[in-house]
């Protein structure tokens, strides 16, 4: 077994580098798409999402490698992205063509769902910027190397965007490896997404093609049947409320198919309703396993990003050299706060988050 074993901040100009597309949210608020008149527009992206919110949250430095359309809408996206304190010096560019009909900034129309109502994403994002990245297009010795990262984050939502960047992961994770910085990755199964290339079945196929390069695993309890194919009981495409036994169960499976895993992770949620869910998660961490705090019967505002949360939650325990224990409880309360607000990403601060690991109530702060 090997434990998360992090570069020397002092060699490293960055925290965390996340890789993947960064869309526009467009939130009709307390209605529905199809009815509004008005929206709130976020920037939101599965891996971007991780950046922010070690940036914005928990203080760490961080950049995002994606690319842009040159237009007013992408300049928008990198205001966005300003404002959450990521940089942006690795971002493409790509010019545009009057139309968007070559490349384009993606959208995502998202309503949050209420009680018997669930919540609903509609993605208007064919030909968006970072799916054009191909292998080559990228200099990572010179992020990894020279410029050094501790940390770099990925996931599968951005492998599902076209047939190119499952090769710009691949090639980003290689040079990371090189560099020992290390690798984590988010499973992040999107139905939507993969079955206009080939469903489940290429989900598989790309992501066993990933995981090797891997060092801390992520996923909800679906991701690991989905894109892994990992039958356990307790465990199918309808899973909710998987129990940390039958996770048990599942990583023994795991760890010895790709023994590279240092540390894999699982949210564990039980859907009650769009607003009430049980909230949980689980890590294992160099042959032992960690279970947080479970919150029954959560109180959700926004459930999208709670997953990026936890993982933002999780890395930075990890970053800050805490006990397992600690890193998967930072993980499951930052997930929790953040689904408490509108948005894809974290509004809450470390001190909000600190507060929440370590028991701490809702009562009024004043």
């Amino acid at each position: 077994m090997h434990s998360v074993t992090l570069r020397n901040p002092d060699e490293c100009l960055w925290d965390e580098v996340s890789l993947g597309e960064i869309m526009l949210r467009f939130d009709p608020g307390e209605g529905r798409v199809r009815n509004a008149r008005s929206f709130t527009v976020w920037e939101g992206g599965g891996e971007y999402n991780v950046a922010r919110g070690l940036r914005r949250c928990f203080g760490k430095n961080t950049a995002v490698v994606t690319a842009l359309v040159e237009n007013e809408v992408g300049r928008l996206v990198e205001d966005l992205i300003l404002q959450g304190g990521v940089d942006t010096r690795y971002v493409s560019w790509y010019p545009y063509d009057g139309v968007g009909a070559d490349v384009r900034i993606g959208l995502n129309f998202t309503e949050r769902g209420f009680g018997v109502r669930k919540a609903k994403g509609v993605y208007d994002r064919a030909n968006n910027a970072a799916s054009r990245l191909s292998a080559g297009d990228i200099d990572w010795d010179a992020i990894f190397s020279r410029d050094g990262a501790r940390w770099f984050h990925t996931g599968g939502i951005y492998a599902a965007l076209s047939e190119t960047t499952p090769g710009v992961m691949i090639e980003a994770m290689k040079a990371a490896r090189r560099a020992g910085t290390i690798v984590s990755y988010d499973l992040n199964y999107r139905p939507s997404l993969w079955k206009r290339v080939g469903g489940a079945e290429k989900a598989q196929e790309v992501n066993r093609q990933i995981a090797p390069y891997v060092d801390v695993m992520l996923g909800n309890e679906e991701d690991f049947t989905a894109c892994l194919g990992y039958e356990v009981e307790g465990v199918d495409e309808t899973i909710t409320g998987l129990d940390p036994a039958n996770f048990k169960r599942m990583i023994d499976r795991v760890i010895k198919d790709y023994p590279n895993f240092k540390a894999v992770a699982t949210t564990l949620r039980d859907v009650h309703s769009a607003t009430v869910n049980d909230w949980g998660a689980v890590l294992w961490h160099d042959g032992g396993f960690y279970e947080a705090v479970h919150r029954p019967k959560l109180e959700i505002l926004d459930r999208v990003g709670g997953g990026d949360s936890f993982a933002s939650g999780l890395i930075y325990g990890f970053l800050e050299g805490m006990d397992p224990a600690d890193c998967v409880n930072y993980g499951a309360a930052h997930g929790a706060l953040a689904m408490t607000t509108p948005g894809d990403t974290s509004m809450v601060t470390v001190s909000d988050v600190a507060s929440l690991a370590g028991g701490g109530s809702a009562r009024v702060d004043r």
